[in-house]
């Protein structure tokens, strides 16, 4: 019966809080009226707020300058190379679309605000998200320490089947330590 107050009284308090902000995988509660402020929990606790999350005006910086120059990068090689003449680049919203044609599939790489992070939706390997790493100025997926230009060099190189260098679009480094 303790057992079920301590849970009831837990499952209250979670209730009450008001606030859920995002930060990259996990979550942070603002518990309201903790000091008569919304205080968040890792305030609360030892838990410590993720430090590579970057703030807004350089996430949307990046972001914009990225996007913007793998548009015109990918329309540059749409117009030089033969067998993509189907193909077609759409950049609007913080969506780049960059069809590839039947033969090749769509490439779909947008902004995801909230997260602070560019999402990646490959043909060839699938989908990624990737973090800017400040002090390496460049996008990064964490879970292999590939950027999202190393990847677009690869998959891109073998379709066009011609030298591309993404290393030469905005933030475009082949390696997150060079």
């Amino acid at each position: 019966m303790l057992a079920c107050r301590s849970f009831l009284r837990v499952v209250r308090v979670v209730a009450s809080f008001r606030h859920l902000h995002k930060y990259n995988s996990f979550h942070i509660l603002s518990a309201p009226n903790v000091r008569n402020t919304a205080t968040p929990i890792y305030r609360l606790c030892s838990m410590k707020p993720p430090e590579d999350l970057i703030d807004v005006s350089t996430f949307e910086k990046a972001c914009d300058e990225t996007l913007e120059s793998l548009t015109e990068y990918f329309e540059q090689i749409v117009e030089e190379v033969d067998n993509l003449k189907s193909a077609d680049v759409a950049y609007s919203s913080g969506v780049l679309t960059v069809n590839l044609g039947p033969d090749y599939g769509t490439y779909v790489i947008n902004r995801q605000s909230p997260n602070r992070q560019i999402w990646l939706s490959s043909p060839v390997s699938g989908p990624k998200r990737y973090d800017f790493v400040v002090k390496d100025n460049c996008w990064v997926y964490k879970h292999d320490g590939k950027t999202l230009h190393k990847l677009l060099q690869d998959e891109i190189a073998r379709i066009v089947k011609i030298d591309v260098n993404f290393a030469n679009c905005s933030y475009g480094k082949l390696s997150n330590t060079s």
